[in-house]
């Protein structure tokens, strides 16, 4: 057992793997978390499992190994489930959700498949070496607001909203992508750079590498005055942000479109505890707004009762989906 006191563990799981009969797996896996007192969403599809679950440590460790053992993940190479861990003195999420999709991660183009043909892994001790190479192009394969709070020193910012958006800019800016002979990508734990640089090998391009365990391995082997990374990286918990060492960065979270705001971002008049913030103050109706506002309210009441509502994890808004799962 761990010695954090927190009684929440975090685990953040993906594995690209061929699952032709992934369905049948729905129901083992939601039974198992259930038995287990864990909580949160499991994606499921032809290409592998994608998700981030909550629970006593316990119950944790017991879903990790029970999801080891199946033959589809054990059987892999390399065998077992990428996962990576943090803590909550909250629980994050209020049920258990096990969800089949056509992708685990939604990139929305047919064929690509990262069990067939992917970049090439650098681990976060040579990533120096290759990003500082001048005939290397860095792209930061996230979203805008993740990109916004940090990036790697020279990385390409695609300003995508959502990873839907990668396959075009790739395609509009394949003059600029092709003239060098390396193309380095990188995402926060690695499952949406994995998927596009299987997508830029069947563009075509020859060298393409990708950053292994993503940022957040990055942050958390590299010393920091060797670091080639600036501001904070973005995660899909509690804390919101994370820098060197994986410490909690400054950053809070609009719980009404889950972007992260500042400090100085929450004196600004469009900034309203879970209603809205100067990111999306202008991108709600004030029909929504009123249902925020609702929300919160009832939030507030199951506190005092000691429950988790439910609109304390849950997205108000479907265009802020991708934030609940890395790259969902």
């Amino acid at each position: 057992m761990s010695e954090n006191t927190a009684p929440y563990l975090v685990a953040a799981l993906y594995k690209f793997v061929a699952m032709p009969h992934y369905a049948d797996l729905q129901a083992p896996i939601q039974a198992a978390c259930v038995e287990n007192g864990v909580k949160g969403t499991i994606l499921l599809a032809s290409e592998g499992i994608n998700g981030t679950v909550a629970g006593p440590e316990a119950g944790i460790r017991a879903v990790l190994k029970f999801l080891n053992a199946m033959p589809e993940f054990a059987g892999a190479e390399p065998a077992g489930i990428v996962h990576k861990e943090s803590w909550a003195e909250e629980a994050p999420f209020p049920r258990m959700k096990v969800r089949l999709k056509k992708e685990i991660v939604t990139m929305g183009v047919p064929g690509i498949n990262p069990t067939q043909i992917v970049g090439t892994y650098v681990k976060p001790s040579e990533w120096n070496d290759l990003i500082s190479d001048p005939d290397v192009v860095v792209v930061d394969t996230r979203n805008d607001y993740e990109v916004a709070i940090g990036t790697f020193k020279g990385a390409l910012d695609p300003q995508t909203k959502s990873f839907r958006e990668f396959p075009a800019w790739a395609e509009e800016h394949a003059d600029e992508l092709k003239k060098p002979k390396k193309v380095a990508m990188f995402c926060t734990g690695g499952i949406r750079c994995e998927k596009s640089t299987a997508y830029m090998r069947e563009q075509g391009y020859d060298e393409v590498y990708h950053l292994q365990g993503g940022i957040l391995k990055y942050l958390e082997e590299m010393p920091e005055d060797e670091s080639l990374w600036q501001g904070e990286c973005f995660v899909f918990d509690d804390r919101v942000s994370v820098g060197h060492g994986l410490k909690p960065g400054p950053y809070d979270m609009c719980h009404a479109c889950r972007r992260p705001i500042s400090e100085e971002e929450k004196t600004s008049p469009h900034y309203v505890h879970g209603i809205s913030c100067p990111h999306c103050y202008t991108e709600t109706t004030p029909e929504q707004k009123a249902r925020f506002t609702e929300r919160q309210k009832q939030i507030a009441l199951a506190r005092e009762r000691g429950e988790l509502h439910i609109g304390v994890t849950a997205p108000p808004r479907k265009a802020r989906d991708e934030q609940t799962l890395e790259g969902e």
